[in-house]
């Protein structure tokens, strides 16, 4: 299973695009400033938006899509699926436990 997935800050002001393998492990490194970097620079640890694919082709295809997409279009797509824009990890990590 591969995951694409949005990140924030507190304020909701910077927005992060990223894919992975293990949801978890990748979001932990985020909200840890495990690596410099822009999520690190920026604070940016708020899980918002998480998309599953079944294999890397498409979820790295829908990362690079989302990335070209302008702000207000990445807005909609958070709030379609999370409009109060809240941090949806202590429901993912929840369920990993």
């Amino acid at each position: 299973m591969m995951y694409v997935y949005m990140l924030t800050n507190q304020h909701n002001t910077v927005l992060y695009t990223g894919v992975t393998n293990d949801i978890i492990r990748r979001v932990s490194e985020h909200r840890n400033h495990a690596a410099d970097g822009f999520t690190a620079r920026y604070n940016v640890s708020k899980l918002v938006h998480v998309e599953t694919f079944p294999d890397p082709v498409a979820a790295i295809a829908r990362e690079k899509q989302l990335k070209g997409w302008t702000r207000a279009k990445k807005n909609a797509l958070i709030e379609t699926g999370n409009p109060q824009w809240r941090d949806l990890w202590p429901e993912l990590a929840g369920h990993a436990e």
